[in-house]
């Protein structure tokens, strides 16, 4: 029963996998078919659409800020605030790359638009001024916005810069060299994906400001690259001097701006002495060759490599007088060939076709084998230097450059953002930017904005069948693991439903109500194959007397074993002396030892009441006996 129920419950938890599959599949192609992205109307795209229903019965507003902020953009009224720069950068190129205000070209949420890189392989460039300036003092800085690849990304950039506030600043002359504090945003040329955190850190000392680059990040930035997908970049700085660099509100890095810098904000208080100079007896080598090492005598440094295999035989069939290239008849001298500056014509050649069904053609050569007595230019064995001092390092001195910002996120004041970006591929989605303080400020934009769009980009995703098979596409492997797949339920199946054959096990013997006379004092005798490996014997369990006597034969082939029950009654002779309780009389036949493991078992069970048909009542019960 145990057995039977564990078959049961193995085989429910495979259909039940079995079924939720195609319940998911088809919920999916249900409510992938109902959402569907609707074409935007050109005329609808000028106005000024705050409001519009998408096939998801989801109503997109503009997001509005929940809080104080720096600076907000969502692209879907008028572009008003963005200035083009007019700038050349290093007086070559000009700042031509062209832009445009539209949504998005998959996973469209009606109503809502972006801006949008047009050009391949120019300058672009466009900033606009933050509401208010914002002062690196007791509040932290959040930056966030969304970046959609809509065709991938082969080379370029879609990161943005905090501009620093000064008095000359001029939009329209916005280029690469334009002082900013903060450069923030992903990067990717070739297989290097980044996502950078740039800033300027002013040196106290001189004046002068150097770039700080963060630590690279450890997540896996690829598919943020590649899938087409809008994604919501924010990077969040603190007052204690921390950092943390989210995409789509899970944080991807963070550190701390004195340590998780490169360089560090900080520079060393010591330095390397740059006047000293290394000693000319210092020795570095940790090994030299043994001095008193001496070539052996048999050291031949003349044997070559490799020599010829005079034992090598000419293959039967070579053709020595067949070239391996001949002339192609075919060829014909072109009409234009000047022999006087071409040179006197000739065909080109080709494989000669009567050696492609012999061993080969041509003079024939013994191939090269490696040489026995080969052993090279001899060198003296290494042996550990005496003389080695280690490897020399100049001397430390203090750095005459050191200073120390304890608070480097006291940076410069920004007033502007801008895009200064060179790309090799076309349509970069920009959208929904913000600068704020507040956490919550930030988390409340991005639902109304990115959520929706995570939203639709979810439900217009393909059925989980269109995913497997385009993952086998990509790893042919996963065949093998959809096959087992399929195959496993099956065999469960196959293994626990399909009838099996009836063994002895599967009959219950119940408890007979009453003995069976014998009418002719013989036995009845019967037979029964039994599959497994154990005997059933019935044991006679006497309820009124002990005087009942049961005989039971169990056959094996020619072996016969027979056991007798011998009653208390009987059990005790005239002088008061005991009988043994069981004897027992085996007879072997032919058959040897070593044929009974492997045979089926034969039973045959006789009952026998040594009374008459008046004798008393007895009952019958199962019980199991091992072979050995």
């Amino acid at each position: 029963i145990t057995r039977m129920r564990f078959q049961w419950d193995w085989l429910c938890l495979g259909l039940l996998i079995i079924s939720s599959a195609p319940a998911e599949i088809e919920n999916e192609e249900v409510l992938g078919s109902d959402v569907e992205a609707e074409d935007f109307d050109k005329q609808s795209e000028e106005a000024d659409v705050d409001k519009e229903e998408s096939s998801l019965g989801v109503v997109y507003q503009t997001p509005k800020p929940t809080g104080e902020v720096y600076f907000t953009e969502t692209f879907d009224g008028a572009l008003t605030g963005w200035v083009l720069s007019k700038a050349e950068k290093d007086n070559i190129a000009k700042y031509d790359g062209r832009w445009e205000v539209e949504g998005l070209k998959e996973n469209t949420v009606p109503g809502d638009r972006g801006l949008v890189l047009k050009s391949v392989a120019k300058h672009h460039a466009i900033s606009s001024m933050l509401t208010k300036a914002f002062i690196f003092d007791n509040k932290p800085l959040i930056v966030q916005y969304e970046v959609n690849f809509q065709e991938g990304i082969d080379c370029g950039g879609a990161y943005i810069k905090l501009l620093s506030s000064s008095d000359d600043l001029n939009l329209e002359y916005f280029f690469d060299k334009t002082p900013y504090t903060i450069m923030f945003g992903p990067d990717k040329c070739g297989e290097d994906y980044k996502l950078h955190f740039i800033f300027r850190h002013k040196n106290p000392k001189t004046g002068e400001y150097d770039e700080k680059h963060a630590k690279r990040p450890d997540a896996d930035l690829k598919k943020f690259y590649l899938d087409k997908k809008t994604h919501l970049y924010t990077l969040v700085l603190k007052p204690d001097d921390t950092f943390e660099m989210l995409i789509d509100q899970s944080v991807v890095s963070k550190g701390s701006l004195l340590e998780d810098m490169v360089p560090p904000v900080n520079p060393p208080k010591e330095i390397d002495d740059p006047a000293a100079k290394k000693p000319d007896d210092w020795d570095e080598r940790p090994k030299i060759p043994d001095p008193n090492a001496v070539k052996p005598d048999d050291w031949d440094e003349d044997e070559p490599r490799q020599i010829e295999d005079h034992d090598a035989v000419k293959p039967e069939g070579w053709l020595d007088d067949e070239p391996q290239f001949v002339p192609d008849p075919n060829a014909k001298k072109p009409e234009d060939w000047d022999e006087e500056k071409d040179g006197e014509w000739e065909a080109p050649q080709i494989y000669n076709s009567k050696c492609a069904t012999v061993p080969g053609c041509g003079l024939w050569v013994r191939p090269m084998k490696n040489n026995p007595k080969y052993k090279g230019k001899w060198k003296a064995p290494m042996i550990p230097n005496p003389k080695y001092q280690g490897i020399w390092t100049p001397p430390k001195i203090p750095n005459p450059d050191y200073f120390e910002d304890p608070h480097p996120f006291e940076m410069t004041p920004v007033s502007a953002v801008g895009l200064e970006i060179w790309s090799m591929t076309s349509d970069i989605y920009f959208d929904n930017f913000i600068v704020c303080s507040e956490k919550e400020v930030a988390d409340r934009w991005a639902a109304d904005g990115w959520g929706l769009k995570k939203l639709v980009a979810s439900a217009n995703e393909p059925g989980m069948f269109s995913q497997l098979m385009t993952a086998a596409e990509d790893h042919p492997w996963l065949w093998v693991l959809y096959i087992l797949t399929l195959a496993l339920p099956v065999g469960l199946g196959v293994l626990f439903c399909w009838p099996a054959k009836k063994t002895y096990e599967d009959f219950d013997f119940q408890k007979t109500d009453t003995s069976m006379a014998d009418t002719g004092g013989e036995i009845k005798q019967e037979r029964e194959e039994l599959e497994d490996d154990e005997i059933d014997l019935e044991e006679i369990e006497n309820k009124d007397t002990a005087k009942d006597v049961c005989v039971c034969s169990v056959f094996q082939h020619s072996s016969v074993y027979k056991i007798q029950l011998i009653s208390p009654a009987e059990n005790e002779g005239e002088d008061g002396e005991d009988i043994d309780e069981e004897e027992n009389e085996v007879v072997d036949g032919s058959q040897e030892e070593g044929d009974k493991s492997g045979s089926e078992d034969e039973m045959k069970v006789a009952d026998e009441n040594t009374g008459s048909g008046d004798g008393p009542l007895k009952s019958v019960r199962k019980r199991r006996v091992r072979k050995d």
